[in-house]
Parts: C-alpha cells; sequence; structure tokens
C-alpha cells in the first residue's frame, strides 16, 4: 500500500497503545494494565522483522512510555513509517495525562515530546487526538500543524476521529493525508471510509480487533477489574459493558467464526483481512503486548483479504442483527 511517504508498506501495521502500560492518573483506566517492557520490546523487534513497517502510537499512551519504547527499538529504521497522536498535555517524567493541549503552544509543546522519546526530528505522522473536537474551532489546530509541516518538524498531519463532519472540514488542507477511526467487523463506519476513499486519505483502523474480541479469547460473564481500560466504565465502550465482553457482539462473532476462520485463518487473521478486503485505503493496526500476538495478527498478510464470497456470506449473516451505529 503506498501511503504519503511515497513507500509501500504492508497493510497490517502495529497498535502500540496497550503496550504503554499504565499512567500515574487517578480516576478512570485508559490502559490495558500492567506490561512487561522486555516483552515489549521483543515484540516490536520481532514485528519490524516480520516486515511490519507502520507503527501506531500516541503521546498518551503510557504517558509517553509507548513512545519511548518505539524511540528505543524502532526509530533506527529509515523505513519504518510512525504514527503518534497529540491532544492532551503529557509530563513522561511523572507519568500523567493531563488535560486537553489544543492552543499553539500546547500543540508544540507535546509534538516536541513527541519528537524526543521517538528519537526522531520529524515525525512522519501527526494526528490530533481529540476525537469529539468541536469541528467549527478545529482550524486552529490545524493552522499550527502546517505551520509545523513548513517548519520540518511533522512530515505530514490528520485526525483521529469518528466523525465525518470533523473530517470533512479540514480534509482538504495541503498536509492532511490520514484518518484514523473505529474500523471492524463490527463497525462498518461506512460514510467515513467512503470519505477517506474519495480524498485518496489513508484509513489507519484503530481497534481492528474489537479490543481483543475478536480473537475469540473472551467468554461470557468473564470479567476485567478497574485497571484495564475494558472495565473502567467509560461511556464510550461498545465492546464491554460492566466490565464484561458485550453479549450482542459475542453472539455476532459466533455467528461469524466459521466465515472469518475460513482459509485456514485464525479469528484474529480472519478479523483482519476483512478490513483488508472491505476497503482499499484501510491499514489496520492491531494491538499486542506479546510475541504470540505480534505473530497472529501479522499471519494475516501471508493469508490476504476474504475471498468475495466469505464477504458476501458475512455480510448476509450481520444483516441478521440489528444495525451497529458508526
Amino acid at each position: 500500500m503506498k501511503i504519503w511517504t511515497g513507500q509501500d508498506v504492508p497493510r497490517i501495521g502495529m497498535g502500540c497503545w496497550a503496550i504503554g502500560g499504565p499512567t500515574a492518573n487517578e480516576g478512570p483506566s485508559t490502559s490495558y494494565g500492567q506490561v512487561d517492557d522486555a516483552r515489549s520490546r521483543r515484540a516490536l523487534n520481532l514485528g519490524y522483522d516480520l516486515g511490519a513497517r507502520l507503527f501506531d502510537t500516541a503521546a498518551g499512551y503510557g504517558a509517553g512510555h509507548s513512545e519511548s519504547l518505539i524511540g528505543g527499538e524502532i526509530s533506527r529504521h529509515d523505513d519504518a513509517v510512525i504514527v503518534t497522536k497529540f491532544g492532551y498535555a503529557v509530563d513522561d517524567e511523572a507519568r500523567l495525562n493531563g488535560p486537553e493541549a489544543v492552543d499553539d503552544a500546547g500543540i508544540r509543546k507535546t509534538i516536541d515530546g513527541s519528537r524526543r522519546r521517538l528519537k526522531r526530528d520529524r515525525l512522519d505522522l501527526a494526528l490530533f487526538h481529540v476525537n469529539g473536537f468541536p469541528a467549527d474551532k478545529a482550524g486552529p489546530v490545524f493552522d499550527t500543524l502546517e505551520a509545523l509541516v513548513d517548519e520540518g518538524k511533522i512530515a505530514a498531519f490528520g485526525w483521529s476521529t469518528d466523525f465525518v463532519a470533523s473530517a470533512q472540514t479540514v480534509c482538504d488542507r495541503p498536509g492532511f493525508v490520514a484518518i484514523e477511526n473505529d474500523y471492524n467487523v463490527f463497525t462498518p463506519a461506512t460514510d467515513l471510509m467512503k470519505l477517506a476513499e474519495d480524498k485518496n486519505l489513508v484509513a489507519i483502523s484503530r481497534l481492528p480487533l474489537a479490543m481483543g474480541l475478536l480473537t475469540g479469547k473472551f467468554q461470557p460473564g468473564q470479567s476485567f477489574g478497574t485497571s484495564d481500560v475494558r472495565g473502567a466504565g467509560h461511556d464510550w465502550l461498545r465492546f464491554f459493558t460492566d466490565g464484561q465482553p458485550n453479549a450482542d457482539f459475542l453472539e455476532r462473532l459466533e455467528a461469524l467464526r466459521g466465515l472469518l476462520t475460513s482459509g485456514g485463518r485464525s479469528l484474529a487473521q480472519g478479523a483482519l483481512s476483512w478490513i483488508l478486503a472491505a476497503s482499499p485505503v484501510a491499514l489496520p493496526v492491531p494491538g499486542f503486548k506479546s510475541e504470540d500476538q505480534v505473530r497472529d495478527n501479522l499471519g494475516a498478510l501471508e493469508k490476504g483479504p476474504l475471498p468475495k464470497d466469505i464477504m458476501d456470506e458475512i455480510d448476509k449473516v450481520l444483516r441478521g442483527f440489528a444495525p451497529v451505529e458508526g
């Protein structure tokens, strides 16, 4: 897949939210619990060795910790494309994420922190990380991003948003090359994906495995503690409710299991192969904590997109369920 840098990259990257680990913030968790940094480093290097070239992170993932790991293991590779996100203040020494930082000074401070942690003078892609930020107030944010391109601090920019109207307000600016949005077999994001295709944007697919639900490893009634984002009670969670897998999505998964595992695929590989078949501009970035997860995720590259007959059958099955918004 040819991206804004001019290079061709494999159509599955690595999502580096989980390896950021917890922060010292009080309140509901935004992490996937404790992590083993040594294992994260091995997994990052394995991903690169297996062909991954796009690594998706954010200043807020572990209050800079994810970026620091990538900076230590991946940034030395000139062909590795690193995507990061800004929009919130970060204190990486205290391991704290702060409030929104969306004025010119706040954006510049966050971008400079990411450049330091990622060990790159120029960031490949900076995405605005405030999903629901009012579209009519976003102009100054993207003015700053255009200036940062001119200054050589970032190569390009975009928005991590699930709102079509937001992307529409800024997607024609020079330097706007990508969106990042929820996209998986449960979440079709029809209008946003059409916009990405029409505007020739790269659509980085976050939550391509529905926060792990599409791996098939969770059972009805299984619970997460409040130290895990899936058990933290955020109102934006859809795949987990009250710290447990959402029963409606588990039912959908069972109905799709045979189709997603066609051709010898694991469930995770089938879910990623669905994305590869569903949109030519989608580039999923599944998360990971272990080398085994990296091998499984990137194994979908060899399997390739799901064939049309399987995609048609999946559509037929899903029409039997209530539509999912987004």
